[in-house]
């Protein structure tokens, strides 16, 4: 059974650039480990400093957990924030042109 992880937060505007870099790092890392069947989706919204990241693995456990480059860009996300994190488990309610 997979699993799906939502999370969005709100970075300070001078803050939004490095969150990105940070983020474009994690993806890097992962393109090296491939994790198998890991999905992973980020997106920064119009307004420019809105991100909501979605995770879907089918492990029991989450591959970014022990991903040092995750664990980097985690470590200053509360300073560079406005809106902290807010992870939340989802389902899929519909789909069209993805995997479910």
């Amino acid at each position: 059974m997979s699993k799906t992880v939502v999370v969005r937060y709100r970075t300070r505007p001078d803050a939004a650039d490095e969150n990105a870099r940070l983020v474009e790092g994690v993806f890097t890392a992962l393109a090296e480990l491939d994790p198998g069947d890991f999905r992973y989706t980020t997106y920064r919204l119009a307004d420019g400093v809105t991100f909501v990241h979605l995770a879907r693995f089918e492990t029991s456990e989450n591959p970014l957990a022990t991903l040092p480059a995750f664990a980097e860009f985690q470590r200053e996300l509360a300073a560079r924030c406005v809106e902290q994190p807010a992870p939340s488990e989802a389902t899929v309610g519909g789909s069209y042109g993805a995997s479910s």
